[in-house]
């Protein structure tokens, strides 16, 4: 039920099917719902697909593979028991993320309807999820094009013969400033080493793309400094290529992905056959891999592995089931979890051995221990790599080729998330939008614009710290508390119809697995990840020493209340309007969980499904 529901009444009668049918007797009440956040048919049938499935597979791949693949998983893995890391990664990928992706993309094909409707129909309880993962989406999606300003920032500066951050010889070096990056190693001058030890990294030789930046970075938040106008420039640029990739929807993205999905594979494989000639390369590789079979004994590697998994994927974002709404409804969504999935842990891996066989290099080169180099986050691919390739033959190409492959990752994943925002408003209140902005590219162009404006503080002096301060409070603390009323909505509310909305679309139920993952492993898995986080939860940090003050903590809760709140706002707004059940779920898809299972009721629904309708009733079975 939707706000602003009027309720008409129709009764129908059916008998029992045949005899093996024992479920169904007795009479079913049917009430036509009209409301203003049904799909109509024409929205239906203007609602764009995917031209290829190709493509829905590309822009999933794309967007479950992004950077954490590069700069997460290979430290995780390696802090976590190495190569005994990868028993509890697998277990949970097939326990909880495989189930819970195959959930997404089923619930999204099935509804044709971004993350706001679809929760609000199946379960209107709980609608304010959907409202939720689409703040979450946009929040992330205005700092995480940051990341493709400092991606174009090196990439431009790679051309230069030498790289800039080879020595210390430009014209905004301190020599005063310039110092050793490695304990007892005074051959490599680094500038302004005191601003990058604040970033926690211990050591770095001499890392100049970022070091603009960091070398006139403020002392805190407290003190945001000036617009770093370069930045400026190359955020708009972001921006723009973001636009010109989505504004036909699906149309257009559905292209991009052929080579934004693509690229970074010929690149790591490409890093990867030159990283393993390297000297070195071999302990920075089992070191990565060396198994510590005494971590599996530990609670929170197993926690580690299903946030990863969950993390990476990219569960409760919303992006998943939106980019699914693109489908056609019969499309083997099984098989492309199964590769999207699959494809995503499998880049994990690949990343680590590219990775840790150039940190076995660099620990080479330097006569350090590899757990001296390695780090994770942006430090990783921003200052550790880009040194690393200062000691390579042709470092410019190199290191052009390694960036632009960054870009992409980052290009995929925030394709989706600011499709997110789009589908919503369309779906929400496009025909308003419309009379207004009269074209979708218009509405493109909007949400654009309110992301561009809201990425500005991060391009100050001091807007690395609010970077760090949005990122915890957003993909750490607000996505575990969404996954786990997504879940709680979905799987154990909504559970029968899931399987019966796979045995429409594909013609057979799920496999048992599935429905024991769903009603059970699943969901007590995201328990267990959000009671951790809760327990272990520790308050925002840059690096190892500043610690933030707090109204700066008040400041992070408040942006990860913006996407929470919409769960009590939700539940609370249909407690007051709704007059049925507590937690009835206002869908047709409730009338065919008690009759799928025989066949010889569907046909009474399909007109519903075939013409765009299929959430136009609202069944109480008595």
């Amino acid at each position: 039920m939707g706000v602003g529901a009027e309720n008409t009444e129709a009764v129908s009668k059916l008998s029992a099917s045949d005899a093996g049918d024992k479920e169904e007797t007795g009479l079913v009440r049917a009430h036509a719902v009209k409301t203003e956040l049904e799909p109509t048919d024409t929205a239906h049938e203007d609602r764009g697909t995917w031209g290829r499935r190709l493509e829905f597979v590309l822009a999933s791949v794309g967007y479950a593979v992004g950077l954490g693949n590069v700069w997460r998983f290979p430290y995780l893995c390696y802090r976590s028991g190495g190569g005994a890391f990868l028993i509890p990664y697998v277990i949970m990928l097939f326990l909880c993320g495989i189930p819970l992706l195959l959930m997404e993309f089923a619930i999204g094909q099935y509804t044709r309807l971004g993350p706001v409707l679809t929760l609000a129909k199946i379960c209107p309880l709980l609608k304010g999820v959907g409202l939720a993962t689409v703040v979450i989406s946009f929040i992330l999606c205005t700092y995480y094009n940051v990341l493709m300003t400092w991606a174009l920032y090196y990439l431009f500066n790679s051309f230069g013969t030498p790289l800039p951050w080879q020595s210390c010889n430009n014209t905004w070096n301190l020599v005063s400033n310039c110092s050793t990056g490695f304990p007892g190693n005074a051959t490599h001058l680094c500038p302004a080493w005191g601003a990058l030890q604040r970033t926690g990294v211990t050591s770095l030789v001499c890392p100049l793309p970022l070091q603009p930046y960091l070398l006139e970075m403020t002392d805190g938040i407290e003190q945001m400094g000036e617009l770093r106008w370069e930045l400026f420039g190359l955020l708009v640029l972001a921006w723009i290529i973001v636009y010109l990739c989505i504004f036909k929807g699906v149309k257009s993205t559905g292209k991009v992905v052929y080579f934004t999905a693509t690229f970074p594979y010929f690149i790591l494989f490409t890093l990867l056959i030159n990283n393993v000639q390297l000297p070195g390369a071999n302990d920075g590789i089992l070191y990565f891999l060396m198994p510590n079979w005494g971590k599996l004994l530990e609670v929170q590697v197993w926690v580690n592995a299903a946030a990863q998994i969950f993390n990476s994927i990219g569960i409760a974002f919303g992006s998943m089931i939106s980019m699914a709404s693109y489908n056609k409804f019969n499309n083997n969504i099984i098989r492309d979890t199964l590769i999207v999935a699959l494809a995503n842990s499998a880049t994990s891996i690949l990343a680590g051995f590219v990775i840790f066989s150039a940190i076995g290099y660099m620990a080479h080169v330097h006569h350090l221990p590899v757990d001296n180099i390695a780090t994770d986050g942006p430090g990783l691919v921003f200052v550790v790599y880009p040194e690393i390739f200062s000691t390579l033959p042709v470092s410019q190409l190199w290191a052009s080729l390694f960036f632009l492959m960054l870009l992409c990752l980052g290009l995929d994943s925030q394709f989706a998330m600011v499709e997110v925002a789009v589908t919503c408003l369309m779906d929400c209140v496009g025909p308003k939008l419309l009379k207004v902005l009269k074209h979708k590219e218009l509405v493109v162009l909007a949400v654009c614009t309110i992301g561009f404006l809201l990425g500005i503080p991060h391009i100050t002096q001091g807007g690395i710290y609010v970077f760090q301060l949005m990122d915890h409070y957003t993909a750490v603390v607000s996505l575990m508390f969404l996954a786990f009323f997504e879940v709680l909505a979905v799987c154990w509310i909504f559970v029968r119809r899931i399987a019966c909305m796979v045995e429409r679309m594909l013609g057979k139920p799920p496999n048992a697995f599935f429905q024991i993952c769903w009603l059970v492993v699943s969901p007590l898995l995201v328990l267990c990840i959000l009671i951790s986080s809760i327990v272990q939860y520790t308050p925002a940090r840059y690096g190892k020493t500043y610690t933030y003050p707090a109204w700066a903590e008040v400041l992070g809760w408040f942006i990860s209340l913006l996407s929470i709140v919409w769960i009590p706002l939700g539940a609370l707004h249909e407690l007051c309007t709704s007059k049925g059940k507590l937690l009835h779920v206002s869908s047709t898809v409730s009338y065919i969980a008690h009759t799928c299972t025989t066949h010889a009721h569907c046909d009474i629904d399909r007109h519903v499904v075939s013409s765009g309708a299929r959430w136009s009733v609202l069944l109480h079975v008595q």
